[in-house]
């Protein structure tokens, strides 16, 4: 008898999770997305897309519209705090001069992945509050109290996933630090000239401050990384900043550092947290997606970037999945991701770690090795080769 085609949950509607969906449904798959918001929205910031994501979501048929709104910068760069000397730029040598990544303004990506998604499998104002799963199914509980079932949840539900604290008891932890993360016009920085074109980062003693273009090079992404001042290390994306507080942790830094702050108008301040890795992602029915499987310290680029990685490894089991032998493929799902994660985890933690020493000549002297981190390991895997290759061993 032929099984029916699986119905899967996902509980969370940003990058992840429509990334997911839009995955599923090209594979032919009943999926729904669950979003507490009333509307699909994302904060107002910029996102990096290494090499390893937008090869993947051009593959999902993105690459055209993709290009429209996001920018390709013309090298990377890392330089001193207070008179701007470059101490590293990829331009020169390595995997980053030939390989760029994209920037794009994450409000336009999460548009991009809401038009390529059907109306019918979006749903907002779903807030979950409870799991169950049965034999054959899940059940979720919403706050308006509905229900609905599927064969398979998914938790794309963020650092502070419900999924997750459904099955797991663990805490954030945090770094000591915050960002304030801003978005100024470019014609605001014509001062800038052609260094407009960069992804840069100043190194200081105990904090670093970096720029990048997004929205097709017409918007500069601003984050300001600093030491929390012990009254403030609230876990958000978007709480509302003080610019004149920002401009204070940057007296006496280079100048052009200077002049980016008093083009900004408004900022927002975000606690850096991330999660120790959990034993297991899977509980039968029931797995994890992005920040909610494995919250990372943003010094890699690769929050956006191993969501889009777990999606399409996890397209790909589920669409030879029937609904008898979910909890197999999930497993599998897990073995081909977890491993993988928690290396880009500890070398976003290592790379914080460098960028904000307090011994400028040690940081100096390490300043290339946090360009060094991005090379083929991080950039060049492919996570549909990947699965092809587990998949294969599987069979076997």
């Amino acid at each position: 008898m032929k099984q029916r085609a699986l119905r899967v949950a996902i509980i969370g509607g940003g990058i992840g999770g429509l990334t997911t969906a839009l995955a599923l449904r090209r594979a032919g798959i009943d999926v729904r997305v669950f979003e507490q918001a009333k509307e699909f929205t994302e904060v107002g910031a910029g996102v990096a897309l290494g090499p390893n994501a937008v090869r993947l979501l051009g593959r999902l048929g993105l690459e055209q519209r993709l290009d429209t709104i996001a920018f390709r910068p013309s090298a990377y760069q890392r330089r001193r705090w207070h008179d701007g000397k470059i101490l590293a730029d990829s331009s020169r040598s390595g995997v980053l001069g030939r390989q760029m990544s994209l920037t794009v303004h994450r409000a336009q990506l999460l548009d991009l992945l809401l038009g390529s998604v059907a109306d019918e499998s979006l749903l907002p104002g779903r807030r979950c509050t409870a799991i169950e799963e049965r034999d054959d199914a899940v059940r979720l509980t919403f706050e308006d109290g509905s229900a609905e079932t599927a064969d398979v949840a998914v938790g794309a539900d963020g650092i502070h996933s419900v999924v997750r604290a459904t099955y797991q008891h663990d805490t954030p932890v945090f770094s000591g630090k915050i960002a304030y993360r801003g978005l100024i016009p470019m014609e605001r920085l014509s001062f800038l000239g052609e260094d407009r074109h960069l992804h840069r980062m100043w190194l200081g003693p105990g904090q670093h401050f970096l720029t990048y273009p997004v929205a097709a090079g017409t918007v500069m992404n601003v984050v300001a990384f600093v030491p929390a001042d012990g009254t403030w290390a609230v876990e958000s994306w978007s709480a509302p900043g003080d610019v004149l507080r920002l401009a204070e942790h940057f007296d006496g830094w280079d100048p052009t550092v200077l002049g980016i702050i008093r083009a900004l108008h408004r900022t927002m301040r975000w606690g850096l947290y991330d999660r120790e890795p959990l034993p297991r992602w899977s509980v039968g029915r029931v797995t994890l997606l992005g920040d909610a499987a494995h919250p990372m310290l943003p010094h890699q680029g690769q929050g956006a970037g191993q969501s889009v990685e777990d999606a399409i490894v996890l397209a790909r089991c589920l669409e030879r999945a029937v609904p008898d032998t979910v909890p197999d493929w999930l497993r599998l799902y897990e073995r081909i991701r977890k491993e993988r994660t928690e290396r880009v985890q500890h070398a976003s933690r290592i790379s914080g770690e460098i960028y904000d020493l307090t011994d400028p000549e040690e940081q100096e002297r390490r300043a290339a090795s946090t360009l060094q981190t991005k090379g083929a390991w991080l950039w060049n895997y492919d996570a549909d080769e990947e699965f092809d290759k587990a998949a294969a061993e599987m069979t076997r």
